[in-house]
């Protein structure tokens, strides 16, 4: 499990799921705040698509 709120772009970028997008995400939330739902992730540039599978793998602690 991985909270998408406090990890960083390395962090990320282990999940397979969201690797090469790691600093893209923490950009966006910097930028934009907190992620609250997983379809917030959708609107990050380049995960438009990409996030089923991650129900069980990100946290929004």
């Amino acid at each position: 499990m991985i909270g998408i709120n406090t990890a960083t772009a390395e962090e990320i970028d282990a999940v397979p799921q969201l690797q090469g997008h790691g600093s893209e995400i923490v950009r966006y939330r910097d930028e934009r705040g907190r992620f609250e739902q997983l379809r917030q992730l959708e609107q990050v540039p380049g995960l438009t698509g990409k996030i089923a599978g991650l129900e069980g793998i990100v946290s929004f602690d």
